[in-house]
């Protein structure tokens, strides 16, 4: 494997992972032709996808979505990588406690605590000033926005989004796919594939 790194998804989330301070970024590649031979932040933009099983630098994907996230990996595993090939980032400023897992392809981004034996699963993105404690469990491609806050023992499900400032009371499940809305406050269990917003967070459409 080479030297250096190839970020995958000219996004938002990209140009958060270099302000952030990332080294050895030697290119982007994002399936859109119209930003082919184009920078972001500096950084060219090299070409589509398919281009990382021709080449040897290890991939971080950007792609904020969750479910777009999962869909990007499940297509560069089509193409041949493995996973070996996934870099991890934990931006400087981030605090990850000695007795906690953060897993491969994941991003953590300013300001983020992970306190004691929280399990961070493959290609988790948890953006600034978040707080992860004791016990908790991200799963697979879940994200967590700005601010998001979780009591201990939380688990969250495959794919599942927090919105910016959620906070989750200890001992809650948030169920796979589902979305927790901005400045929610979740004190019971999330069934999957639902959407909640509120104070106390309910299901949408669901009457107070």
């Amino acid at each position: 494997m080479t030297d250096g790194l190839l970020l995958v998804g000219a996004s938002g989330l990209a140009r958060e992972v270099l302000a952030a301070g990332i080294t050895g970024v030697v290119g982007i590649l994002d399936d859109d032709v119209d930003l082919h031979d184009t920078e972001v932040a500096g950084v060219p933009v090299v070409g589509p996808l398919a281009l990382a099983a021709q080449r040897d630098e290890q991939l971080l994907v950007c792609v904020g979505p969750s479910a777009s996230r999962r869909n990007v990996v499940r297509r560069l595993t089509k193409f041949g990588v493995a996973d070996d090939r996934y870099a991890t980032y934990v931006a400087r400023s981030a605090r990850v406690g000695t007795t906690s897992d953060v897993g491969v392809g994941s991003i953590l981004l300013d300001g983020v605590v992970v306190t004691a034996d929280a399990r961070l699963g493959h290609h988790v993105v948890v953006m600034p000033g978040c707080t992860i404690t004791h016990d908790d469990v991200l799963s697979d491609f879940s994200t967590l926005a700005a601010g998001v806050a979780l009591g201990g023992g939380v688990q969250v499900g495959e794919a599942a989004y927090l919105g910016m400032n959620a906070s989750v009371r200890q001992g809650v499940a948030i169920g796979a796919a589902s979305t927790i809305g901005m400045g929610a406050v979740v004190l019971t269990d999330v069934p999957q594939q639902q959407t909640w917003a509120g104070v106390p967070a309910r299901e949408l459409g669901e009457s107070a």
